[in-house]
């Protein structure tokens, strides 16, 4: 098998050394150039903010050759927002300072009202039917403790206990409306709006 694919081989060169096959043209190289920015600069941002899931986001970052700048927050799950600032260079590498704050802001403490004392009355007086005698029976041979009546209770209504409503109801914290969210997209060549 193999001696045959030497003498195909062969055959070939032979056939293209005596000019029956005309040669292929040399393929130019085709080289992509790529460009370089010695120094690159750009600036992008985004906010997403969705009433529907409660989710709420931003991101701002720039850069300036090797110095890059930005930040961005989003809301934690324990009801806190975090914001991070970041730089990086050269020189100092990549260093982030995070914040947290609360989402929302602590009410203003407001004094309570006086708690009104419930105004309870008595139950009225319920007069328990008399006992009745208990029956007497010959006890069996083997038990010589003696059987006693058992007690009667007297079922009495419930207390009445009447409460004072409060004077003034809180407002909601968050107002109920549409929320308006825009969204930008943008590069050197491209601008999409939302």
């Amino acid at each position: 098998m193999a001696f045959k694919f030497i003498v195909l081989f062969a055959a070939c060169i032979a056939v293209s050394s005596a000019g029956l096959i005309p040669a292929a043209a040399p393929l130019a190289a085709v080289a992509q150039v790529e460009e370089y920015d010695p120094h690159p600069q750009y600036t992008y941002g985004y906010d997403v903010k969705d009433a529907l899931s409660g989710d709420s986001k931003t991101q701002v970052e720039s850069r300036d050759g090797d110095i890059v700048q930005g930040q961005y927050s989003l809301n934690d799950a324990d009801g806190y927002r975090r914001i991070v600032d970041y730089t990086a260079d050269p020189i100092n590498g990549f260093n982030a300072v995070v914040r947290r704050e609360p989402l929302v802001a602590a009410a203003p403490i407001v004094a309570a009202p006086a708690p009104v004392a419930p105004v309870v009355r008595a139950a009225p007086v319920v007069a328990a039917a008399p006992l009745a005698a208990p029956v007497v029976r010959a006890a069996p041979a083997f038990a010589a403790a003696a059987y006693t009546a058992p007690f009667t209770y007297a079922a009495a209504p419930a207390p009445i206990v009447k409460t004072v409503a409060p004077a003034a109801v809180a407002a909601p914290l968050v107002a109920a409306g549409p929320a308006i969210v825009k969204t930008q997209f943008a590069s050197p060549l491209i601008s999409y709006a939302y």
